[in-house]
């Protein structure tokens, strides 16, 4: 045998007993004996540097240094749930979808992991990099630390795609944190709060080897499949692979991922009932935080047919089991001041361990709640995190309630400048209408204009925006292309070199597309989506300032709501004139002549209906193919649907009701041809 061959076998015999023993939870040799195999690979590969490989089972101990994390744009966006709280949730969500798709639905229904969610992709069977949630579209790339997690396969083994993502959750399984604090009190340092902000933390560490040394797992339960037009996965021959979520979660787990056993295919909404009443009694006895139940639709071909709304896909639902709930005391109530104005009054209670985490905040909302509660300052409280994320106040224990206890009167006036406020009919909220004079509210139209969504302004943070503000270099987002790093300098933890990175990120900003510019102004109503919307029907900031109340209505999903705070932010004389200057400073206030390349208004006016699957482009392709040409894509068949794009497939009672209402069924070929 070569030296080559050597290596390689021990290589393919240690991952055999790595995924036995991490995997498999099944060992067939000693530790003792693992390590000493270990450290015969290592010393040939010191000597054999020329058959180096990035996935070999030595570099499992890390050691490698990442001082800056790269941000990388995942390929396949990384969706939010939406989370029920009843069974009645579930009915409601399973009516809609069998509005949407034809034939029977089945579900599989998984546990809900808490942890840190990961994304991985291998190409020809190798772990080809590692990358966090961030914020959905774009995350961290986080492949050293996450190569020291041995149950993550770095090769994989069986009939696995040439390419795809798979997606799942970094947790630290109670034995192993309790473990780790354990060890640190022993030397006298604080124990960590709970397993899943230490997961999540332990992603971030500069030093891989660091991370070795914490007893990190990961739960797969998702392959998304990169480059394919179908929604099946394909082998190397091309064969399919799979056809339903609970198959890929069998193909995975022959893959060599460690994909939990829990999962269960059900035939029915009552199925789920049971795999939900099951857990919500024995979750307690899994070795992991768990604090839920992830129902999908289980064919594939169902889930590309109900495709995603903005945020999430419309094909699974997360149920929440009950929170926990605590009680504790009400030291007293503040309130804050957001971007808007609005005024969130703060109940700051007597601290109190809840779901993992000290509490010491929570939101009450507004005026009515407090009223709804008869909430007082003193009052023994019950607390729960809303989602397990949120603390929220549930009620009140009126019988510890002290005797002088006095009702809570709502502020009248701002806590900040002082301004009196104000309430408009059917507005819960109250606010502070010194839109230009109050400095919480400034300070958050400038944090919302920086963020990544928005102008994307490397090297200026939040808390340096309220630095620039209070120093009275800054009261508009205009003001900041007017910075100079001689300006910033003085700034508390502000270097020369940070300074320059500041003054560098703001020019960098005049090339953001106008559509993220008009996310970023802060007109009320107008997130990302309706920002791309009015960008691309009025092309200009002047355009759409000179727009009537009429003019907006009539723009595809812009109602009287949104029209109306369109109407009222460029009628503000001051907001004009900021407007004028970002011109003035070369922010992209039209849409640019690059942005609009393929694009044409040839489907103005035409809805169309995508449905089935097709050949020579993907769904997502085609829906954006109609929508770069001004068309209107939906999701459900009425009678102002236009055409019909039927691929593969295409559900009976579609055809059955395009045919009631005499609309047109054309394949993507004659789609192709004619329209575009």
């Amino acid at each position: 045998m070569t030296i080559e061959e050597q290596i390689n076998a021990l290589r393919e015999e240690l991952r055999a007993h790595n995924y036995n023993y991490y995997v498999l939870d099944n060992p067939i040799i000693s530790d003792y004996d693992f390590d000493k195999k270990l450290k015969v690979l290592q010393t040939l590969e010191e000597q054999y540097p020329e058959f180096y490989d990035a996935n070999s089972p030595t570099l499992r101990v890390g050691g490698e240094i990442t001082k800056n994390f790269k941000t990388v744009v995942h390929e396949h966006r990384m969706y939010s749930l939406d989370n029920s709280y009843s069974k009645e949730d579930l009915l409601d969500w399973e009516t809609r979808i069998k509005k949407l798709v034809d034939g029977e639905i089945k579900y599989t229904c998984e546990l809900k992991y808490d942890g840190a969610s990961i994304s991985l992709t291998y190409e020809k069977g190798n772990l080809l990099k590692a990358v966090t949630r961030g914020d959905g579209v774009q995350g961290d790339e986080v492949t050293a630390n996450i190569k020291t997690i041995k149950s993550i396969p770095l090769k994989l083994k069986g009939d696995y795609l040439q390419k795809f993502d798979i997606r799942g959750e970094i947790v630290l399984p109670f034995e192993g944190f309790n473990k780790m604090n354990k060890e640190r009190v022993e030397i006298g340092e604080e124990p960590y709060k709970n397993p899943r902000n230490t997961a999540s933390g332990s992603l971030k560490l500069q030093d891989s080897s660091e991370v070795a040394k914490r007893p990190l797992d990961c739960l797969l339960y998702s392959v998304i499949i990169s480059n394919n037009n179908s929604p099946f996965g394909r082998n190397a021959e091309g064969k399919v692979g799979f056809q339903t979520q609970f198959e890929s979660l069998e193909k995975a787990r022959s893959w060599g991922f460690k994909v939990p056993k829990a999962a269960q295919l059900v035939n029915s909404l009552e199925g789920v009932f049971e795999f939900i009443n099951y857990w919500d009694v024995k979750r307690y006895d899994l070795p992991f935080e768990t604090d839920g139940v992830v129902i999908k639709v289980n064919s594939l071909f169902q889930q590309e047919e109900l495709g995603y709304t903005a945020k999430s896909p419309r094909w699974a639902m997360a149920y929440k089991f009950k929170a926990e709930q605590v009680s504790t005391v009400l030291n007293s109530i503040s309130y804050q001041v957001g971007r808007t104005g609005a005024i969130t009054p703060v109940a700051n209670l007597e601290p109190v361990e809840l779901a993992g985490t000290i509490v010491k905040r929570a939101s009450l909302h507004n005026a009515d709640q407090i009223e709804k509660l008869d909430i007082r300052a003193g009052d023994t409280v019950f607390v729960e995190k809303g989602g397990e994320i949120i603390p929220k106040i549930i009620t009140v224990d009126f019988k510890k309630r002290p005797e002088n206890s006095q009702s809570t009167q709502y502020i009248t006036h701002c806590p900040e400048c002082k301004t009196e406020l104000v309430r408009q009919e059917g507005d819960a909220k109250h606010y502070c209408p010194n839109f230009y004079g109050c400095n919480p509210q400034i300070i958050g139209r400038i944090q919302h204009y920086i963020t990544r969504k928005a102008m994307d302004i490397e090297g200026l943070g939040g808390e340096t925006v309220g630095l620039l503000v209070n120093a009275g270099l800054i009261n508009n987002y205009a003001d900041l292309y007017e910075l100079t790093a001689v300006q910033v300098i003085p700034l508390e933890r502000m270097a020369e070199k940070s300074a320059e990175n500041l003054i560098n990120g703001i020019e960098a900003s005049k090339q953001i597309l106008f559509e993220r510019v008009l996310y970023a102004i802060g007109i009320r109503y107008v997130g990302e989506t309706v920002a791309k919307k009015l960008a691309k029907h009025y092309k200009s900031i002047d355009n759409l300032a000179n727009a009537s109340i009429d003019d907006l209505v009539n723009v595809d999903e812009i109602g009287e709501k949104i029209a109306e705070s369109v109407i009222n932010f460029f009628s503000s004389n001051e907001n004009r004139i900021i407007i004028d200057r970002l011109k003035q400073f070369g922010v992209q206030l039209e849409v640019s002549e690059g942005s609009l390349t393929n694009q044409t208004e040839k489907l103005k006016n035409l809805s169309f209906v995508v449905s089935g699957v097709f050949n020579s482009i993907s769904r997502d392709e085609l829906k954006k193919m109609i929508e770069d040409n001004g068309g209107k894509v939906s999701s459900s068949i009425s009678k102002r649907t236009s055409y019909i794009v039927a691929g593969d497939r295409m559900g009976p009672s579609k055809k059955i009701k395009a045919d009631q209402l005499q609309i047109p069924i054309i394949s993507e070929e004659e789609f192709l041809n004619s329209f575009i």
